[in-house]
């Protein structure tokens, strides 16, 4: 009796544009780099003379449960934030439920005074969109000497970080978001 060897199978699959079950590319690619000047900045944070940053135009797409890193930030004047939030020219407490959001998310102010929902630990919190994190500009006093954002980032006050539940100290904390 013969051993029967299934034949492997190889299934070719085209498409147009970005193909949404099998990408063929990622569907926000780097759209260029910034040579960084740290301008005598001594921030370990700061942007490093030289590096050459890479710069986003477009974020992921946006789902139900679009996964983002989410950063902690004061939106305060004399905050950790840099300059006045774009959406007003206001400066916000660290105790208002407020976001900035990358370049291709923010959508050229298109989510300016939106609340959004951003999902943690089994928590979920509304907070409202006040500025971008340029994805595409930085290492200038605006952006308070920081690199340009990636392409996947929610900055959140300390107010969003506590209502999830989320330590200050961390820093860093991968969460979903929806539009609200």
């Amino acid at each position: 009796m013969a051993d029967s060897l299934a034949s492997p199978v190889i299934v070719l699959h085209v498409c147009e544009g970005i193909c949404l079950r099998y990408p063929l590319a990622e569907p926000c690619a780097t759209s260029g780099y910034l040579r960084a000047e740290s301008r005598n900045c001594t921030d370990p944070s700061c942007c490093k003379d030289g590096v050459m940053y890479p710069q986003f135009r477009c974020s992921p797409p946006v789902t139900a449960n679009t996964p983002a890193r989410m950063i902690i930030s004061s939106f305060a004047a004399g905050g950790d934030g840099g300059g006045a939030a774009e959406c007003d020219g206001n400066f916000y407490t660290d105790d208002q439920m407020v976001v900035s959001m990358s370049t291709g998310w923010y959508d050229g102010g298109g989510r300016c005074h939106s609340n959004i929902t951003i999902d943690a630990n089994g928590r979920s919190v509304s907070a409202m969109v006040v500025d971008e994190c340029d994805s595409v500009n930085g290492c200038v006093p605006d952006e308070n000497f920081q690199p340009p954002c990636a392409n996947n980032v929610i900055v959140a006050s300390p107010l969003v970080w506590r209502a999830l539940a989320i330590p200050d100290a961390v820093g860093d904390y991968n969460v979903t978001w929806s539009d609200a």
